[in-house]
């Protein structure tokens, strides 16, 4: 069982300011920015603020809501950088690089020896019993013995100013998109900012990307890699066209894909059926194969899976990944790291209460006034709930839901999130709340993290920092003072799982049958 957290505690009169230190002068590494601020103004930010929106407007990037009325919803994006120094991007990248090759590790146990399962380092039930462990996947072995082929780990600073690990996301993680945009829209709207720090470059994770699908080539040079996207209804379609357009490979929906008699995936073009070999898959695992998912699903692909199980395709993110991801699976994370490496973690989690457990659940019932409780298997912060930010009767009726089906539930510290300045309408600096979705690609040739991430930004006054439930975004500059502004490449940490080697670049060839341009 995993160590229950510790007694929550009254959070701290202010949470911790990323830009200022307590005395009201800025950090070391944010000193430029601060000076950049005082030299442009109010006026003179927010213009550079509606200059921003109307490029992001220009470019056509969206990211509607659920329920949203304006299915064209520009990308929310806040013009001030967050920034990070190397020395804690280091630390960070390397704990990003352990978590993604353990977890590797164990959706590879959890689908074959369940080494860990029968040692007690998860719980049986809590694998075994997850919506998201798929039977069917059992004794299958992926291309290079890779599942989680990308990662969007979200982190936040605890009350020590520490990054920690708030969230794996192992199936179809997004938002890389909008990285590469952010950044792209600041070099044009705060130039002098960006050059007079020394900014580590984010677009190295496109190769990492390509690299790692070119890795998990399995059939001749003729053949294709694609993404597969739900299309143009899901409110990532955006995010899909930009990656396909970057990683110059075909975009396609379900509909344009089939499994021949001889289990080979086949992609209809205008010159006919080409095969194809990789796919990164942006459909989730109950809609990818109506075979073995959803009967009804309209945006997978029947025989799908047979033929990855056959070894005639490579899926990225594999099927069956989500196992790893459940909220109660996090609980056992560094058990995890400890089993599969033998080593310490680097990252700490957030301290955890599961509620399978009959003594945590207990303590986790007479103190939900305190608490942050989430169902295990949701996404995009749906089904959270903050108790200090909830009135008493409503928390009668979660501690009922939590005790029909106490597996299902998770409960952690109310956590006082660091903040960093964002603009007000009135030209202002407000605190927002922050976390950081970081991008991690796992390959032959190791573990690779975006040098910085997606900042996701808070609405004012909120706890809950999401995109999915209206915050805004900004631009992670991990700054370093060493080196020239966006010189250094991207940082490859070697998998002491994987074997060496380095794969040569992705060869997208001809044939695209939807057009991203």
């Amino acid at each position: 069982m995993p160590e229950p957290g510790p007694r929550p505690e009254a959070a701290p009169e202010a949470p911790l300011d990323e830009l200022f230190d307590s005395s009201g002068q800025p950090r070391p590494h944010a000193a430029f920015l601060s000076a950049f601020l005082e030299d442009l103004g109010p006026a003179g930010l927010l213009g550079r603020q509606v200059a921003a929106q109307r490029q992001l407007a220009r470019l056509g990037v969206t990211f509607p809501l659920a329920g949203d009325p304006d299915p064209e919803r520009t990308w929310p994006f806040d013009v001030l950088p967050r920034l990070v120094a190397l020395a804690e991007w280091e630390h960070l990248a390397a704990g990003l690089a352990q978590r993604l090759v353990a977890l590797n590790a164990f959706v590879a146990d959890c689908y074959g020896p369940q080494e860990a399962l029968r040692a007690k380092v998860v719980p049986p039930e809590v694998v075994l019993g997850s919506r998201h462990f798929e039977p069917a996947l059992l004794n299958t072995s992926p291309p290079a013995g890779i599942w989680t082929h990308v990662a969007g780990t979200d982190v936040v600073r605890d009350g020590s100013g520490q990054f920690v690990v708030l969230e794996d996301n192992l199936r179809v993680p997004s938002g890389a998109a909008y990285m590469l945009v952010n950044r792209q829209v600041s070099k044009t709207v705060v130039p002098e900012a960006f050059r007079e720090a020394s900014v580590l470059p984010v677009e190295p994770y496109l190769d990492a990307l390509g690299e790692g699908l070119a890795a998990l080539r399995t059939g001749s040079d003729d053949d294709l890699a694609v993404l597969l996207t739900p299309g143009p209804a899901n409110p990532a379609w955006f995010e899909h066209v930009f990656l396909a357009r970057q990683l110059g490979i075909p975009l396609v929906e379900g509909a344009d894909l089939l499994v021949d008699d001889q289990d080979r995936l086949q992609v209809r073009t205008v010159e006919g059926l080409r095969p194809v070999d990789v796919v990164y898959r942006r459909v989730a695992d109950d809609y990818l194969d109506p075979e073995l998912g959803r009967p009804d699903s309209l945006v997978g692909v029947p025989g799908l899976l047979r033929s990855w199980r056959a070894g005639r395709v490579a899926l990225a993110n594999a099927p069956g990944t989500g196992v790893a991801d459940d909220k109660a699976v996090y609980a056992f994370v560094p058990a995890i790291i400890r089993f599969f490496l033998d080593e310490e973690p680097i990252l700490a989690n957030v301290p955890t209460w599961w509620c399978g457990d009959p003594e945590q659940c207990r303590f986790v019932l007479a103190h939900l006034a305190e608490l942050v409780v989430k169902p295990t298997t949701e996404g995009g912060g749906y089904g959270v709930v903050v108790g200090p930010d909830v009135p008493r009767e409503s928390l009668t009726a979660v501690a009922a839901r939590i005790q029909q089906n106490p597996a299902g539930w998770v409960a952690q510290p109310t956590l006082e999130l660091s903040t960093t300045p964002s603009l007000a309408a009135d030209g202002t600096l407000q605190p927002r709340r922050v976390d950081l979705r970081t991008f991690t690609v796992l390959a032959p040739a190791g573990a690779t993290s975006a040098a910085g991430g997606l900042t996701r930004v808070a609405p004012f006054g909120s706890r809950v920092v999401n995109s999915s439930q209206g915050g805004s975004s900004k631009d992670t500059w991990v700054v370093d003072d060493r080196l020239p502004a966006g010189r250094p490449g991207a940082r490859v940490l070697p998998s002491p799982l994987l074997g060496p080697g380095r794969p040569a670049p992705l060869d997208p060839r001809p044939g695209r049958t939807r057009d991203p341009h």
